[in-house]
């Protein structure tokens, strides 16, 4: 019972604000290491990703469709992509998910 006293000396000391703040720094550290950082770097992959395509480019798009690039309007930010011979959708470039063809080596050599 003697040490419960001792206790609450100890907490009203300045010391306290600093054991307050320091959980609640390192709690931002792992927030920012594991979610914000990591979304950072995949939304850069995705603009990356929409700046490459080219056309003859292999595709699937956000909602699972596979298809090849066929044409690409700059000026409106649409893609044809061709799902099967003969039938071709327009999309946003956004809408492509990833790519299935690897970049040219010539491509690969001005990026690395």
């Amino acid at each position: 019972m003697t040490s419960l006293p001792i206790l609450a000396q100890s907490s009203g000391q300045g010391g306290s604000t600093l054991g307050l703040l320091l959980p609640l720094l390192l709690m931002g550290g792992v927030f920012y290491f594991m979610l914000i950082r990591p979304q950072q770097r995949r939304m850069r992959q995705q603009r990356d990703l929409i700046a490459s395509l080219r056309v003859g480019d292999e595709v699937m798009t956000a909602g699972g469709i596979f298809g090849t690039v066929r044409d690409i309007d700059p000026d409106e930010d649409i893609v044809t992509v061709e799902i099967s011979p003969g039938t071709n959708v327009r999309m946003l470039r956004q809408a492509i998910a990833r790519r299935l063809t690897e970049p040219d080596e010539e491509e690969a050599g001005r990026e690395g």
